[in-house]
This record gives structure tokens, C-alpha cells and sequence, in this order.
């Protein structure tokens, strides 16, 4: 509900763009960069039947650095027996450099593209 969403500063939402639908039970990665470059795995999720995840981290641990969000496409098309291209979709970005902020990463997925859209808010508004 809408109290955990203004806790919750990563949340993502995918939609199947062949059908016109929210991609249920899409397996999640979120990965932060360490002082090295190295992505350290930080959480996992499945998507809802909305296509969503809320609860993927909080503000500690949420910090400024550099994030990339894997999303498991590859098997969500095979379930439909697809073929897709993507191996899996990723997003990379850097969180948090201008003061705690809130983002909603959203991923618009087909077998052979997929186009993502960052919202990013500050909780305090």
C-alpha cells in the first residue's frame, strides 16, 4: 500500500509489451558497485502479478552509489515459448549523488527490444 511505497526507495514495475499486460514472476537482481568497481549483489525479487516489486531494499541500505537492476527476461518469454534475444535486460544507473531520492525503475519489455524509463522523486515533497 501506499505506506510501504514511501519507505521504499527502489521499485520496479515491468509490462509485456507483445500482450499489453504487467510481466508477472520476472526474477529480480539489484547489484551495487563496490569502492572497485565490482557489482556486489545486494537484493533479488520476483515480480507481482502487477509486474511490480516494492520491497527491495530501504533508505540505509539504499546509499549513493552505482546500481544495475537485472531483470530475467529471457525465462519469462520462454514460459510463453518464445525465443528472445536479451539474455536478460539490465539497467545501470547512479543513485543517491544529489541527497536521498526515490526511484521507480520501469522496464517495457519484447522478445527482441526492451525500452526503460527512470521516475525519480524525493520522498519529502
Amino acid at each position: 500500500g501506499p505506506s510501504t511505497d514511501t519507505k521504499c526507495p527502489l521499485m520496479v514495475k515491468i509490462l509485456d509489451a507483445v500482450r499489453g499486460i504487467p510481466a508477472a514472476k520476472v526474477g529480480v537482481k539489484v547489484f551495487r558497485a563496490d569502492e572497485v568497481g565490482t557489482w556486489k549483489l545486494i537484493a533479488t525479487g520476483i515480480t507481482s502479478d502487477e509486474g511490480e516489486i516494492h520491497d527491495l531494499t530501504n533508505e540505509e541500505e539504499f546509499i549513493e552509489g552505482d546500481y544495475k537492476v537485472e531483470f530475467a527476461t529471457k525465462p519469462y518469454w520462454r514460459k510463453s515459448g518464445l525465443s528472445p534475444l536479451h539474455e536478460y535486460a539490465d539497467v545501470v544507473f547512479r543513485a543517491n549523488d544529489a541527497g536521498k531520492r526515490h526511484y521507480t525503475i520501469a522496464v517495457l519489455l519484447t522478445p527482441f527490444s526492451f525500452s526503460t524509463t527512470a521516475v525519480v522523486s524525493d520522498p519529502h515533497d
